[in-house]
C-alpha cells in the first residue's frame, strides 16, 4: 500500500499496482468457461459508473430510490443504536446516500471518521474533499482497491464503526461466495462494530424484470460497458454493438440474471491475453446477477457468517430492505 494523497484531514491509500486489477485473470477465467461469464464489478470505470448514475434516475429502477428513502426515515435511529464515531463504506462511489448516515452521525455528535474504499482513486479524493468541507472536523481516511481482496487491509478502528454495505451489491455475489464474504466481514468487526447492509426484497417478478430492462436502454448500454472495458483496458477488439442486453428472473434462484447474447456468429481477440474467443449467434455471456432476499434468507445468511441481525429497516411498500447485525 502506497499513499496517494494526505491533505490537511484527507489521507487516502492506494493499493499497489499488481494488487488493485484481477481484470486479466477474471476475464480469462470467465470467457474460457463453458457458460461463459464476467464479474459485474468490471460495469465501473468512469463511464459505467455515469450510465449507473443515470439509471438510478429511470422510473423503473426502484433500488435507489427506495434504499434512499429508508436511511432519510431512519438514519437518526441507525445513528443512535450504534452510536458509531466512524463510517467505512465498501464500494463508496460518490458517498451521495452515504451522506444522509454521515449528518446523522454529525447531528448525535458522534462523527469522527469516514472510511471510504474503492477502485477508483480520481472519486475518492473529489468526494473526501467535498465532505470535509461539508462536515468540520471531519477525517477521511480512504482505500484504492478493491473491497473483496482487501478487507483486512483497512485502517484500524478509533471507536465503534458502522460498516456499510449499500445499493443491494451483495446479490451480486453466489450464495456461496456471499456467505464466505459475509464471514470475512464478521472476522474484521469489533464487538462494537455494525454492518448495515442494503437488500433488494423478493416481490413481483414483473416489477424486478422492468427494473434492469428500462424503455431508455440505459441499463443495456451499461451491460455492454463491460466489453468496453475489456477493450480499453486489455486491447481486445468486441464490438459491443454485436450483443444484445438481456435480463430476466430466475423464480429458482430468486435473483435476476443479466447475460450479453451473441446477434450473430464471430469471434474476439484479447491481445493481452493472447485469447481468440468465438461466439456462436445467440451464444450468451452472463455478466450480473443480483439475488433478492426474504428476511429469513438475509437472517440464515447473516448467522452463517456469525452475525445476528438486529434490525430490519423497509420501505412502505417492501421492496427494498436496510438492516443492521453485529458479531453474534
Amino acid at each position: 500500500m502506497k499513499p496517494l494523497a494526505v491533505k490537511d484531514a484527507v489521507i487516502v491509500n492506494q493499493m499497489a499496482e499488481a494488487e488493485q486489477s484481477m481484470l486479466g485473470p477474471d476475464v480469462l477465467d470467465g470467457l474460457t468457461r463453458l457458460q461463459k461469464e464476467l464479474p459485474p464489478k468490471y460495469f465501473y470505470d468512469a463511464r459505467g459508473a455515469d450510465l449507473f448514475d443515470q439509471i438510478c434516475d429511470v422510473p423503473e429502477y426502484y433500488p435507489t430510490r427506495c434504499e434512499r428513502a429508508i436511511l432519510q426515515e431512519y438514519a437518526a435511529d441507525i445513528a443512535a443504536r450504534t452510536g458509531a464515531h466512524e463510517l467505512l463504506e465498501l464500494g463508496s462511489g460518490t458517498a451521495s446516500k452515504t451522506r444522509v448516515l454521515l449528518s446523522a452521525m454529525d447531528d448525535a455528535g458522534t462523527l469522527r471518521r469516514y472510511l471510504p474504499v474503492d477502485v477508483t482513486d480520481e472519486m475518492i479524493l473529489r468526494t473526501a474533499e467535498e465532505l470535509v468541507e461539508e462536515y468540520p472536523g471531519l477525517h477521511v481516511h480512504g482505500t484504492v482497491g478493491d473491497f473483496e481482496r482487501h478487507l483486512g487491509k483497512f485502517p484500524a478502528p478509533e471507536g465503534p464503526r458502522l460498516i456499510v454495505f449499500l445499493g443491494g451489491t451483495i446479490g451480486n455475489f453466489a450464495p456461496a461466495s456471499r456467505r464466505r464474504f459475509l464471514k470475512s466481514v464478521a472476522r474484521m468487526m469489533c464487538p462494537a462494530d455494525t454492518l448495515l447492509l442494503g437488500t433488494d426484497l423478493v416481490k413481483d417478478p414483473a416489477v424486478i424484470e422492468a427494473a434492469y430492462n428500462d424503455a431508455r436502454g440505459v441499463t443495456a448500454e451499461f451491460n455492454r460497458n463491460v466489453l468496453h472495458v475489456i477493450n480499453r483496458e486489455l486491447n481486445g477488439n468486441f464490438d459491443p454493438s454485436a450483443f444484445e442486453h438481456v435480463a430476466f428472473f430466475n423464480p429458482d434462484e430468486e435473483w435476476i440474471e443479466m447475460r450479453l447474447r451473441a446477434r450473430h456468429t464471430h469471434s474476439v481477440r484479447i491481445e493481452a491475453l493472447d485469447l481468440d474467443v468465438g461466439f456462436a449467434a445467440g451464444e450468451e455471456i452472463r455478466t450480473e446477477i443480483s439475488a433478492k432476499f426474504t428476511r429469513e434468507r438475509l437472517a440464515a445468511d447473516l448467522a452463517s457468517a456469525g452475525l445476528e441481525l438486529q434490525k430490519l429497516y423497509t420501505d412502505a411498500d417492501e421492496r427494498f430492505a436496510v438492516s443492521l447485525s453485529r458479531v453474534a
